[in-house]
């Protein structure tokens, strides 16, 4: 066996043993300020501040610049988002404007036609009947269907209506019903001529279908109209047709039953004006069906300044607002989507054909329009971009108006629609902002680049700085690692100054020789451990190498955990040789304990994976065994002897490594070799540092000397688990006994085990 040892690992921290015999203070280190090795490595310290500096001063910066980019970018957006409302703001409010305009005018157009209109038939009516010596309700307007047609082209409507009702007396009834029922065929045929094909159907088809008596209709039976009050029947009517899900013409029908007319002609009677009744929808109809209902008075006398004159009938029509709205916007302007909300002064109310209500939204898109329902149903997010107007207002006096009923005011407020909002939303915000964060964001991107390159590179050196001080750290102890280091920056520094080469550990001078002083220290407090694994040359002849690798990965891995277990230091391991050393290159105290400590858990965990591995390795695996030897170095002069010391250092050169020299190496492989199988064979010197420890109880003197090459020969021990009485100790000892030890004393005879040769 070499006298030298390489390094494999150095553990510094103080472990722990483990099992009844576990001694925490005979692991122990005492540590030692002066000691080399425990200064820290100053300059990789101040690296790594510095480079946690520069980390967080980049950091910052990126932090900066990306701050930057949001504020810069978020006030790009704001301006230009900024200009796209104000632009949907102007535009909108053109379009409101418009809305209003046409819809206030369009209204007193009809309004001004409407009472025109009466005041015609009012004027003709006098005239003709002054002639016929006759008197209302006993009269037909001529021209019905050309005079009604101009006044339903107002209304905006495809399929629009226009109605004459007359006011029949109780007392008037049969004599009306009958003059009535002469006129229809007349009014049927003329009627037909003017307006052109009524779908086949002549004069005495809608005669046929025409009752001969007024009659009244709630949605149930066609009955006659009570005996009792005024009557409204409708008389004339444009175009001529038969209501959708009514199988009589309207002819005839008192107009009274249905309560928004009713209430209509009661306002109508009592201010000798034109009347207004709410926004209705009819009940069972789509919502499309909606509007308002108009009264205007017919007088028995054109002279719209007598008090006296009195009512005589009525021009009922109803306007669809839907029909309003519709067409507005053409050309450029027929994507345009606005809210209309109608509202008007008087309550909701409600019959067996409609509701009347004083709110209903619409929906203008473009050219057409819908009804979206009762009720305000614009966003309110819009509140402040509302465009309001009046636009029907009949100036009345409501003092004439009867108790409980109401002549409204009706207002029309228009409403910017999200359609609309989304067309004037641009790609503006989007690349103006994108702009401005590219331009910002490639600025980053070029520093963060330039960061990358530089800290690749630098990456790249510490990863093999790192790598290096690996190799370092497996095969150098740290101690000796920091001192290499800080004698290596000497070498270099000194190198560079003259001009020098230098190697792996140090510089040359002229004639070759190293400059520095060698990395070398004695230890005299040490226990060198030899362990071999007996019968395994055999066994690996007859095993594969992967099987042989096997076994010894296992045991030297088993090794290696029990020696960081006890702070044990590794040295090397050759062939199935495992030689390791406790107090060194850190002092430690009980280090002979230790390593007795170390040998003896080796041999029971060497049969431990000997046995779990016989099955998959082969028979006679579980037949090896550990051959362990230990000496010991102490600077403690016993009685009978003195010990020696182990030199440990850095053997420069080609190949450096960690290496121990002298006798003690030797003495240490002649203990393992000159060994038995499954035993710990220890010198003099081991077995007084056990017995100065308290643990006499482990030894077995061995019952013959043995001849030791360059020694003579040497009283040896085994070191033993049987049950042995408590070895006396010195007095100075006995007080240095810890807790700890004094209970490991006490249980330290529990484990069995061989005894004598």
């Amino acid at each position: 066996m070499t006298d030298s040892v390489e390094n494999g690992k150095s553990h510094h921290s103080k472990s722990s043993t483990s099992g009844p015999e576990s001694d925490s203070s005979a692991g122990g280190e005492i540590p030692d300020p002066s000691y080399p090795h425990q200064q820290e490595n100053i300059p990789l310290e101040v690296a790594k501040t510095e480079a946690k500096h520069v980390f967080r001063a980049k950091i910052f910066a990126t932090i900066i610049l990306l701050v930057a980019v949001g504020v810069v970018a978020t006030i790009t957006y704001l301006l230009v988002d900024s200009q796209e409302d104000h632009n949907f703001e102007s535009q909108f409010t053109g379009y409101a404007s418009e809305v209003v305009t046409v819809s206030r005018e369009t209204t007193s157009q009809l309004f001004h036609a409407l009472d025109a209109f009466s005041v015609s038939i009012s004027s003709q009516a006098a005239r003709e009947l002054e002639i016929q010596n006759s008197s209302w309700p006993f009269y037909r307007i001529p021209d019905w269907s050309v005079r009604a047609q101009r006044l339903a082209k107002l209304t905006r409507r495809e399929d629009p209506y226009v109605a004459f009702d007359v006011i029949v007396t109780q007392d008037e009834r049969e004599a009306w019903e009958e003059f009535a029922n002469g006129e229809y065929p007349i009014e049927y045929q003329s009627a037909i001529e003017k307006e052109g094909d009524k779908n086949g159907m002549s004069a005495e088809d809608f005669l046929n279908k025409t009752l001969p008596y007024i009659y009244q209709s709630d949605n149930g039976p066609f009955l006659p109209a009570p005996g009792t009050g005024d009557l409204l029947p409708m008389f004339q009517l444009y175009p001529l047709q038969i209501f959708p899900g009514v199988p009589y013409m309207p002819m005839n029908w008192n107009i009274q039953s249905y309560g928004a007319v009713r209430d209509l002609f009661k306002i109508t009677r009592a201010i000798k004006s034109v009347a207004v009744g709410g926004f209705f929808i009819y009940l069972g109809v789509s919502t499309e069906s909606s509007g308002t209902e108009i009264l205007q008075p017919v007088f028995d006398r054109a002279d719209t300044a007598d008090e006296d004159r009195r009512v005589v009938g009525g021009i009922s029509l109803t306007l669809h607002w839907l029909d309003y709205f519709k067409n507005l916007f053409h050309g450029v302007d027929s994507d345009v989507r606005l809210i209309v909300v109608l509202k008007n002064s008087c309550p909701p109310s409600r019959d067996a054909l409609a509701i009347s209500d004083h709110v209903v939204t619409y929906q203008i898109d473009g050219s057409n329009a819908i009804v979206l329902g009762q009720d305000d149903l614009h966003n309110p997010k819009y509140d402040s971009l509302e465009v309001t107007d009046t636009f029907i207002d009949l100036g009345i006096d409501h003092s004439k108006v009867p108790d409980g009923l109401c002549v409204p005011t009706s207002t029309l407020h228009v409403y910017p629609s999200e359609y609309l909002e989304e067309k004037f939303e641009t790609q503006n915000r989007a690349i103006y902002t994108s702009v401005v964060v590219i331009i910002f964001s490639f600025t980053v991107l070029v520093f963060l680049l330039y960061d990358f390159v530089v800290g690749r590179l630098q990456r790249k050196v510490m990863d093999r700085i790192n790598k290096q001080d690996m190799i370092v750290a497996n095969v150098f102890p740290s101690a000796i690692r920091d001192r290499l280091y800080q004698a290596q920056g000497n070498a270099l520094q000194q190198s560079q100054t003259v001009g020098q080469s230098t190697n792996s550990l140090g510089s040359k001078n002229e004639s070759g020789e190293m400059g520095a002083a060698p990395l070398a220290d004695l230890f005299p407090n040490t226990s060198v451990v030899f362990a071999d694994m007996a019968g395994f040359t055999a066994w690996s002849s007859a095993r594969e190498p992967q099987q042989v690798f096997m076994l010894l990965e296992n045991i030297y891995g088993a090794l290696d955990t029990i020696a960081n277990r006890y702070a044990i230091f590794k040295v090397e391991t050759v062939g199935d040789c495992y030689v390791a050393a406790a107090g060194l290159p850190d002092p430690m105290e009980n280090h002979a304990l230790v390593a007795c400590k170390f040998a003896r858990d080796a041999l029971k965990k060497m049969k431990e994976i000997t046995h779990q591995m016989e099955a998959s390795l082969g028979p006679g695996t579980a037949a090896l065994d550990l051959r362990v030897g230990i000496h010991s170095t102490s600077d403690i002069v016993f009685s009978h002897h003195r010990s020696g010391q182990v030199t440990a250092g850095i053997l420069r050169g080609e190949r450096s490594r960690f290496q121990l020299f002298g006798d003690t190496m030797n003495t240490a492989s002649r203990m393992e070799s000159s060994g038995k199988r499954d035993r710990i064979q220890v010198t003099q010197t081991t077995a007084d540092l056990l017995r100065e420890a308290g643990y006499a109880r482990w030894l077995i003197p061995r019952s013959t000397r043995i001849h030791v090459k360059g020694k003579g020969e040497m009283q040896t021990y085994w070191v033993g688990k049987a049950k042995m009485p408590l070895a006396k100790r010195s007095d100075m000892s006995s007080k240095m006994l810890t807790v700890d030890e004094r209970i490991d004393l006490n249980e330290g005879g529990s484990s069995g085990g061989s005894s004598g040769e």
